[in-house]
């Protein structure tokens, strides 16, 4: 039966494809791309054979994609779906396509690699034995608070993306609603100008009020509710053993 591969693609850095997602990609008969253009590096990079059909799987086409996707598969044609970077169906188009070709009968099978959420949250040096990812958070402030409301009370690490214009108005809205936690917020992960801001927040509104212009792929990281991740000053009874805990710039 044909397949349809999942394949998760370098969030930057190219040298992070691996060696089975290079293969599937040089054996499938077709290739949906977010956009074509950034997957056809990928090809020319690795020296990959390209497949004959290549066409575009984006947010705003997803379901006249997937139709033809599935058409492909009941061909007996086997396809592979990536993204920009990333694993598809992670804040990116893949959740319509995945389901439809399952419902309809055809194997899926993922291809594993790398992930802007999972990255940022073991570069943070935060807790990762339990988070939530959130994806990208409303972008006008009353619902991103009460976005950031449900989560208050919970324990768990939580990871967002966000983009370059919205970052400093979402790190003072968590802030402002989760207290001064600890947090980091990682800029442009695997590429040549990567780095980060950790701190609590407080430190890293302070940190982004006097950057004039941020660029690139931002991925932030916020501590759950517990005492050892607050700040001395809201949590006076249990001073937290991270009080000393510099942010890197």
């Amino acid at each position: 039966m044909s397949t349809l591969y999942i394949v998760a693609t370098p969030i930057g850095n190219l040298e992070d494809l691996s060696f089975r997602a290079a293969r599937i990609l040089g054996e499938v008969d077709a290739v949906a791309c977010e956009d074509t253009r950034v997957t056809r590096k990928i090809y020319e990079r690795f020296q990959i054979p390209s497949p004959k059909t290549r066409f575009s799987c984006h947010e705003h086409n997803e379901q006249q994609a997937s139709r033809r996707i599935l058409g492909l598969l009941e061909e007996g044609r086997s396809v592979a779906l990536v993204t920009d970077g990333g694993m598809p169906g992670i804040s990116d188009p893949g959740y319509h396509t995945i389901n439809l070709c399952r419902e309809h009968g055809h194997t899926v099978e993922i291809v594993p690699g790398p992930s802007a959420a999972t990255a940022a949250l073991i570069l943070s040096g935060l807790s990762g034995a339990s988070f939530t990812f959130k994806g990208f958070p409303p972008r006008k402030s009353g619902r991103r608070k009460r976005f950031l409301e449900m989560e208050k009370e919970q324990p768990h690490t939580l990871v967002f993306f966000e983009s370059p214009h919205r970052v400093h108005a979402f790190i003072e809205d968590a802030l402002e609603v989760l207290g001064d936690r600890l947090a980091a917020v990682c800029f442009e992960l695997t590429k040549q100008y990567e780095r980060m801001h950790r701190g609590y927040l407080s430190e890293i509104v302070a940190l982004l009020k006097n950057e004039a212009h941020i660029r690139g792929e931002i991925t932030v990281v916020i501590a759950g509710n517990n005492p050892k991740f607050l700040s001395e000053e809201e949590n006076e009874e249990n001073p937290s053993p991270h009080a000393n805990w510099p942010p890197l710039r």
